[in-house]
């Protein structure tokens, strides 16, 4: 078991990490993150990110003493009362669990591609700034089984504990890569075998009538502006019909969507 350490004081240096979470999450944490709640912790136990230390409210200790057991020795469990933690966080942590973890090092996004298997899956996102929004992208494309998702340079970090939260642990068990500004997107998933299929509402392609290649890489833009005019001139577009002239889905749903036409077979 790891060690278990009480806190009775929310001012207490060793729990630095965690104090005013909400304003420390718009800085950023300097090769670290936040990780709330029981599912998401399960989630980051079993990831290729590291856990650096827990903190718990005392009233789920014993509920987690199992899952403790995986932690090395050298990881320390923070544990006070609710009221402290409430102090230590900001704001009332109902779920009485936050897990400091290290990021895995970074992922060269050819080689991520490379790895995939054969018949392979992949989401690429384009300017998403929004975190509810990317959490929602990287749930679904853990529900349904994308081996990766690359991110231009444009897109919000998906490991904000927001975007952790919900994707309930999907942006840490869907393996990632950051594609550097400038990148020829196209070129870059073709010299993988990739054929690029972008979601758009302008395209004529129904994507009920989309086959899935044996490499697919579905292209996802912001809400508003989408995706750039020259990614779509170079890719295979497809659209999700409307009623009445409706142009718009939710990113995240469209991603739904898309994700389940293409693995449905």
């Amino acid at each position: 078991m790891p060690t278990i350490i009480s806190i009775s004081d929310p001012e207490d240096p060793r729990i630095e990490a965690y104090r005013s979470v909400r304003e420390r999450d718009l800085v950023g944490r300097q090769g670290h993150f936040i990780a709330e709640g029981e599912v998401v912790l399960r989630v980051l136990l079993a990831s290729r990110h590291q856990p650096v230390s827990l903190l718990l409210a005392d009233k789920r200790l014993d509920g987690l003493r199992a899952l403790l057991q995986v932690l090395d020795d050298g990881v320390p469990v923070y544990t006070a009362p609710q009221p402290i933690i409430d102090g230590i966080a900001g704001f009332p942590l109902h779920r009485g669990i936050l897990a400091l973890g290290r990021r895995a090092p970074p992922v060269d996004p050819a080689q991520l591609l490379a790895a995939c298997p054969p018949r392979a899956l992949v989401v690429v996102l384009s300017a998403i700034a929004n975190h509810d929004n990317m959490g929602g992208l990287f749930r679904n494309a853990a529900a349904f089984g994308a081996d990766a998702v690359l991110l231009d340079a444009q897109c919000c970090d998906p490991l904000y504990r927001k975007a952790i939260r919900v994707s309930v642990g999907g942006c840490l068990k869907v393996p990632f890569a950051r594609i550097e500004a400038g990148t020829d997107i196209p070129a870059l998933l073709a010299s993988q075998g990739f054929t690029a299929i972008a979601l758009s509402p302008s395209a004529e392609t129904p994507l009920s009538r989309a086959p899935r290649p044996e490499r697919t890489a579905l292209l996802f833009g912001a809400e508003g502006p989408g995706l750039p005019a020259d990614l779509l001139a170079r890719t295979q577009t497809v659209g999700i019909p409307m009623t009445g002239g409706f142009d718009s889905l939710n990113v995240a749903t469209t991603s739904g969507i898309a994700l389940y036409h293409f693995t449905r077979d």
